[in-house]
């Protein structure tokens, strides 16, 4: 089979296409034969060797996200079947309940080997059926960028009707909050730099686009845009000095879900305590956040914004149009029909 893997110290050549037998299978296994593979900026940043978490493996198969079909098993598999179309967990241990440290250590696509591959190998655990009307294309944009902006959304006090959300930008998390917030009810804000984006992101079903380059004062823009109250929710993408002025945008006893790999900054507590504001960081989510997610895209109908789909043989090429950041959703890796 055909595989990437990271070789080397840092920079494009890092990511080098091998040929290498098929994985074989343990008893509670399943191989997958991966349909598309979904990149997220924490793989551009693996692929750069700037990586938050440290050095990681020289050979390392990179990307977390990726939706395939079940073509083995194991012969103690009960959870899957040959022929069951499913995505892996981007965090294969964490089932259910809060998070734990430990999870975070066999992340796919850090510490240990990642999707961007012909065929893997999942623990039947590791994985969740993916709804029947996504192609593979739309389905491996979910292990993370989904299930994140679900879990933003959807935890200890979830959106409401009728509540205004904030997203910041058209990456993946940001669209994915916008369609779970419409599909809860809620008014949706988004913040973009792009003026030419502002008819793209209202088709999507923002209420309200805000231009960062046609105000002075964007949170003052966003007050205005809620008769001065401010929102109920923000899913802070960005960071760095951006969260001081998200806790402006905020209304009294708003969330700020604190997500991904942000700049860095300083923010006054003071700002936070006065306002009685929550600021909770927020990491992927588990597999029963993922199925309860996924029963939902199903009942909606919805499906995931992908921008481009790159071929197998073009990955380097999906990277580096990631890093332009001129997408409007997801940046995808499709393999050959099997």
């Amino acid at each position: 089979m055909k595989l990437y893997r990271l070789v080397g110290p840092g920079g494009d050549d890092r990511l080098q296409l091998h040929e290498e037998p098929k994985p074989r299978v343990g008893p509670k296994d399943l191989l997958v034969r991966i349909g598309a593979v979904s990149l997220n900026y924490r793989d551009l940043m693996v692929l750069e060797n700037r990586y938050a978490h440290g050095a990681l493996p020289d050979g390392l198969i990179p990307c977390s996200d990726g939706a395939g079909k079940v073509v083995a098993t194991g012969d103690q598999v009960d959870r899957a079947a040959v022929g069951d179309r499913v995505a892996g967990l981007f965090m294969p241990r964490w089932l259910g309940g809060a998070f734990e440290e430990r999870f975070r250590y066999d992340a796919l696509g850090g510490d240990r080997d990642g999707v961007l591959a012909e065929y893997a190998v999942f623990d039947q655990e590791a994985v969740v059926h993916i709804p029947d009307h996504l192609s593979f294309a739309e389905a491996a944009t979910l292990p993370c960028a989904a299930l994140t902006a679900w879990h933003a959304l959807f935890g200890p006090r979830p959106v409401l009707p009728g509540e205004d959300v904030l997203l910041k930008g058209t990456g993946g998390v940001s669209l994915f909050a916008l369609a779970f917030a419409k599909m809860a009810g809620a008014r949706c804000i988004l913040t973009t730099t792009h003026a030419e984006k502002r008819d793209r992101a209202r088709d999507l079903g923002a209420d309200e686009v805000i231009v960062l380059s046609e105000t002075d004062d964007w949170p003052k823009a966003l007050r205005d845009a809620t008769a001065g109250r401010g929102v109920d929710h923000i899913v802070e993408v960005v960071g760095g000095e951006t969260l001081s002025q998200s806790i402006h945008a905020a209304r009294n006893g708003g969330q700020i879900h604190y997500i991904g790999a942000q700049s860095k900054g300083s923010i006054d507590p003071v700002d936070l305590r006065r306002k009685n504001i929550e600021l909770r960081g927020v990491y992927v989510g588990s597999r029963a956040q993922f199925m309860a997610m996924n029963r939902a895209i199903g009942y909606a109908g919805y499906r995931p914004v992908v921008d481009t789909v790159f071929p197998f043989p073009d990955a380097l090429k999906a990277y580096q149009y990631l890093r332009l950041q001129k997408h409007i959703g997801k940046v995808v890796i499709a393999m050959d029909s099997p």
